[in-house]
């Protein structure tokens, strides 16, 4: 190759890599700087779940005994029903 023409082309070859080299350097920058960003939140995103994975599990026992008593009560009202021959005369009989 002629020594004339070789600068010229290196000069260009340069000038293409300097244009699509710096925004993808800056792109990569930028994307390696918002994952050590996100670190920290994800790691506080899963104590948060957490929690609230935690607080479910103790309502939904609370519920359990709330419907268990509920349970035993209607059993109680069921079962009790009240001798006829402790009602006064002429009472209509309870069903």
């Amino acid at each position: 190759m002629n020594g004339d023409i070789v600068i010229p082309i290196a000069g260009m070859v340069m000038i293409i890599v300097i244009v699509i080299g710096i925004p993808l350097v800056r792109s990569y920058t930028r994307r390696m700087e918002r994952r050590d960003e996100l670190a920290p939140r994800a790691r506080d995103m899963d104590a948060r779940l957490e929690r609230i994975e935690r607080t479910i599990d103790a309502m939904a026992v609370e519920v359990e005994r709330v419907s268990e008593g509920q349970r035993f009560v209607t059993r109680l009202l069921a079962e009790h029903r009240p001798d006829p021959a402790s009602l006064p005369p002429g009472a209509p009989p309870q069903a």
